[in-house]
């Protein structure tokens, strides 16, 4: 990324961490920062793996991947692996419905995982994490773009505010927030959800405060951010992440402020019933 972001790298001491040293191999074609993130997580808390699905067939040369695009044997394999090394691996149960987008590769994916976690839990649709819902608000308009441009240029159009047919860049991160939120699992509990690396790529920009993202940054398949809530209501909670190998933290009110900077009214926010943010 191409802006300095330590100052929302969290300042959790290393009495509030559980460092994992993993004793065994990860899994076959897993990306390495996962086992790395692996290491920085908490204990005790309501944990959320927000991730792209598995290894799928290949899009077209600019990015473009269809609906219908499955997993490969691979992508299969490699789900039910890492749901098992989770399961068997972290203090943290797995036996929690998950959230996914509703395109077959991303619920096949949290079925697989859940499988190998010896689980058969439920996996609830969420139009938030696919488009449109997160980032597109006029497909007929965002999708004529994202084939002309590509996607990391559509991404890099998203965060600055110059796309047309989309929402604010800090709206759609609020509102996947906001999603996780209210989908919290029980302590102790690691929940699932599944999505796509354009949504994935999109909020962490956000969650870093970075207006550009390269390549570099670009999630792999099967690569995702752990997280997690302060205990507090969402307007005056933190947002805990963990993300290639490093632990990082931002204050909801912070992004609800930038929001506002933007021109923008809470009355599009897709906030908990019980938010009275001004």
């Amino acid at each position: 990324m191409n802006k300095s972001y330590d100052n929302i790298k969290s300042d959790l001491t290393a009495a509030d961490r559980e460092v994992y040293k993993p004793s065994t191999l990860a899994p076959s074609h897993l990306p390495d920062s996962m086992m790395s993130s692996v290491s920085l997580l908490p204990k005790d808390k309501r944990l959320i793996l927000f991730t792209r699905h598995s290894l799928r067939a290949r899009s077209d040369g600019n990015g473009f991947a269809s609906d219908q695009l499955p997993l490969t044997p691979k992508g299969r394999v490699l789900a039910k692996s890492w749901g098992r090394w989770l399961d068997s691996h972290l203090p943290y149960s797995l036996d929690v419905d998950s959230i996914s987008s509703p395109i077959g590769r991303c619920i096949d994916t949290a079925q697989l995982m859940q499988e190998g976690a010896g689980l058969q839990r439920s996996i609830i649709h969420q139009s938030l994490l696919v488009e449109p819902g997160s980032l597109v608000t006029q497909p007929e308009i965002a999708s004529k773009v994202f084939k002309e441009v590509g996607v990391l240029n559509f991404i890099n159009r998203f965060l600055q505010g110059s796309l047309q047919g989309t929402k604010n860049a800090y709206q759609g991160g609020l509102d996947i927030l906001s999603l996780f939120y209210q989908h919290q699992p029980k302590e102790g509990h690691l929940m699932l959800a599944v999505s796509h690396d354009t949504l994935l790529s999109a909020f962490l920009a956000v969650m870093l405060d970075m207006n550009e993202i390269d390549w570099n940054d670009w999630p792999k398949m099967m690569e995702g951010v752990f997280l997690w809530f302060d205990d507090a209501p969402f307007d005056k909670a933190h947002a805990h992440f963990v993300w290639r190998g490093e632990i990082y933290s931002r204050s909801i009110i912070s992004l609800l402020e930038s929001y506002s900077t933007s021109g923008f009214s809470q009355d599009k926010l897709l906030l908990p019933p019980d938010v009275t943010w001004r």
